[in-house]
């Protein structure tokens, strides 16, 4: 596999524009460096028997970024490789971007965390609950229900009456992780916007954060759709055999071998809140990784971009306010790398054995807040440590390698995963 290594650095002083709200960011130079971290994560995804399709990263340290990496291709045939422009479908990290909105919506007083989510949606649930629940993954809904993002399934009679969208718990006593939950709160929140999801997003974070991408790649610009990376497997398809040394089996966003097409034609009616899961608020976001280092330096400033204020300190304090912590009989752990949750942030809490926990680096120490995302082959964490001023992000655009079979030394990530992070965290928590 061949490495495309595009290490940037950020020198004192360098800033840009955004084109919405004129928020001063940092940014980095286009300078190449051959340093032993640009090396040794090149050899990371040529790691011949657990090789990655492609691999972006960015770590930040005291307020700034000091490292920015691409390395693989976004496509294999045409072969194109990752570059800093390379935007992935960044799986459920999309989750901590709608939160995001959500605080916007609620610190502009549009919109209450603690609600009844039936009087939002205007129809009654089968269970009452919150959005601040849904946030916290303690709704009580489950994915073992109908699929949500089917434009067939009506929501309002998953969410109307007893099934298997319920887990069987009263909401709030029980942890479970559930996609569900975000289809629901992206449906509350269109309700009360009176915007349609994908335009609310762009509206609420997107647009002021100068953020490239969203959530129905028909309608990128040319230029940012031809950079969209293509997810891949060195496996058929989901369950089938794992070849490390095989070819790339493409799973998602192959606009290469056919076009996306639009989610809703131009024109179409559109009821706001009646097709909560239509725009894929669960993990369905476009964007560049360099794009959510500047959502990132917003939360670890305390809302701030630039100097600007984006979000009040006090939507920030409720995001990292712990709601929920595993103590091995109120959650669903998933096999332990669920340990701790926020409001719509997960609280990584350095809990450790081989092959189970939320541990980040060799040895511990490291308590951070942020997400993960895994789908089709994509694996993908924005991760913070908010007193230690330093956080990581990176997306990994195919797995070659089994994860099941691979399990970490010290935590439940696979162990390629646990050399990624232990590579970038030692550059965020260097002196």
């Amino acid at each position: 596999m061949s490495s495309n290594s595009a290490c940037r650095r950020l020198p004192p002083g360098v800033r840009r524009r955004t084109l919405v709200g004129l928020l001063t960011l940092p940014t980095v130079t286009a300078l190449a460096h051959n340093t032993p971290l640009d090396r040794a994560l090149a050899a990371l995804v040529d790691d011949p028997q657990q090789p990655l399709a492609s691999l972006s990263v960015l770590v930040r340290r005291h307020s700034r970024v000091v490292f920015e990496g691409q390395f693989g291709r976004r496509r294999i045939a045409p072969d194109l490789p990752v570059t800093r422009d390379t935007l992935f479908r960044i799986a459920s990290v999309t989750k901590l971007v709608v939160a995001v909105a959500a605080m916007r919506l609620v610190q502009g007083g549009r919109f209450d965390l603690d609600a009844d989510v039936g009087d939002l949606l205007g129809y009654p649930l089968h269970q009452p609950l919150t959005p601040r629940l849904l946030l916290c993954h303690r709704s009580g809904l489950s994915d073992g229900g109908d699929d949500f993002t089917d434009p067939r399934v009506n929501l309002r009679r998953l969410l109307g009456q007893p099934g298997p969208t319920w887990n069987g718990r009263l909401p709030g006593r029980w942890f479970e992780y559930a996609n569900i939950n975000f289809a629901v709160l992206a449906a509350a929140m269109e309700r009360a916007t009176g915007t349609r999801f994908d335009q609310l997003m762009q509206d609420e974070v997107l647009g002021p954060l100068g953020m490239q991408g969203g959530f129905d790649p028909a309608r990128l610009p040319p230029g940012q759709l031809g950079q969209v990376a293509t997810l891949y497997r060195k496996a058929p398809s989901e369950g089938g055999p794992w070849w490390p040394s095989g070819p790339w089996h493409a799973q998602a966003d192959d606009f290469y071998a056919a076009p996306p097409q639009r989610l809703l034609a131009d024109g179409a009616a559109y009821e706001p809140g009646s097709r909560g899961g239509l725009y894929g608020p669960q993990g369905r976001l476009r964007t560049r990784v360099c794009d959510l280092g500047v959502l990132m330096g917003m939360l670890m400033d305390g809302g701030r971009v630039g100097g600007e204020r984006f979000l009040s300190e006090a939507s920030v304090r409720t995001l990292m306010t712990e709601s929920w912590r595993a103590d091995g009989r109120n959650g669903d752990e998933a096999g332990g790398i669920f340990q701790a949750w926020g409001v719509g942030l997960q609280h990584f809490i350095d809990r450790s054995r081989p092959g189970w926990g939320d541990r980040l680096v060799p040895g511990g120490g490291v308590r951070a807040w942020g997400h993960l995302g895994f789908a089709y082959g994509l694996v993908s964490a924005l991760l913070m440590a908010p007193r230690r001023g330093c956080g990581i992000v990176y997306v990994v655009g195919g797995t070659g390698a089994d994860p099941a079979t691979h399990p970490g030394r010290r935590s439940s990530f696979p162990v390629w995963e646990e050399r990624l992070q232990a590579l970038l965290w030692a550059e965020a928590l260097r002196a």
